[in-house]
């Protein structure tokens, strides 16, 4: 299919997880595609992140599908570099037509610290705003814009605040949340120019994010070292459906309907990819 046909699309986090479905699947629908992702770990955070291997198997498999891919170790919470290495790639593919900005992280725990609080802000919400603003000055008309919000935008802060995700966790819903109220003005800001800007919400999603000792914990505070199995019995109490979790692809399947013609009416929305899991709210 080339539903992107001489289009290129921005994708940030997209070494792995949800941001190389991403990537790879604009491409397998005609897209050129820019990845940027950090490739190296964050402190405060507690579990791996990125490497520069994931992100060159994330270059390839965009590649694999004919599609060309530039792609550039990048800290999204440094707004300089982001704005330098869009500026080259687009200059290299020739225009920015799709922007996906998924890089996020959700260190969990009490025993977190405020710093952890302050990197997950930055990462999930400051790295948004410096890869949206960075990419703004190269869209025209017809442009997408995509931000990765998550349902623990849509909760209320005592039930965010009861799940045990101590100061990242706080960190993870307030940026969330930020990143939600962001969309919808953006989304303001540049429908007279027929750019549109969008927010996806998904529920747990079979990610690195998600299958680490923390969430376990999280979901299983009653076991001291609860193992993924354990885990696999919480899961679903998140969502209405008999679901433990979704997978990346089918978050991509919004991605795509919002990056492309089919919804080009569509602006300042809240798509949700949950399983029902706002219904429990």
């Amino acid at each position: 299919m080339s539903r992107f046909e001489g289009k290129v699309a921005f994708v940030t986090g997209a070494a792995r997880g949800q941001g190389r479905s991403h990537a790879v699947t604009l491409a397998e629908q005609g897209a050129d595609v820019i990845l940027f992702d950090i490739c190296h770990d964050i402190d405060t955070n507690n579990y791996p992140l990125s490497t520069p291997q994931h992100l060159e198997e994330a270059r390839l498999e965009v590649e694999k599908t004919g599609r060309r891919a530039v792609a550039a170790e990048v800290d999204v919470r440094d707004r300089a570099a982001v704005q330098a290495n869009l500026q080259r790639a687009v200059e290299e593919l020739g225009g920015l037509d799709i922007v996906v900005a998924n890089a996020g992280i959700c260190p969990l725990g009490e025993d977190t610290s405020v710093e952890a609080f302050c990197d997950t802000f930055d990462v999930n919400f400051v790295g948004v705003v410096n890869a949206v603003h960075s990419a703004i000055p190269h869209l025209k008309s017809g442009a997408s814009i995509i931000t990765i919000g998550s349902i623990a935008a849509l909760v209320s802060d005592a039930t965010a605040g009861g799940m045990g995700g101590g100061p990242g966790g706080d960190g993870y819903n307030l940026s969330k949340q930020f990143v939600n109220r962001y969309t919808a003005k953006l989304a303001k800001q540049l429908a007279p120019q027929s750019i549109r800007a969008n927010v996806i919400h998904p529920t747990n999603c079979k990610t690195d994010m998600l299958l680490q000792p923390a969430m376990y914990k999280m979901f299983r505070p009653d076991l001291e070292n609860p193992t993924l199995d354990d885990a696999m019995e919480a899961f679903p109490v998140q969502q209405s459906m008999p679901i433990p979790f979704i997978e990346p692809r089918d978050i991509s399947s919004a991605v795509i309907y919002l990056a492309s013609d089919e919804s080009r009416y569509v602006t300042g929305s809240q798509i949700t990819v949950d399983g029902g899991a706002m219904l429990r709210v």
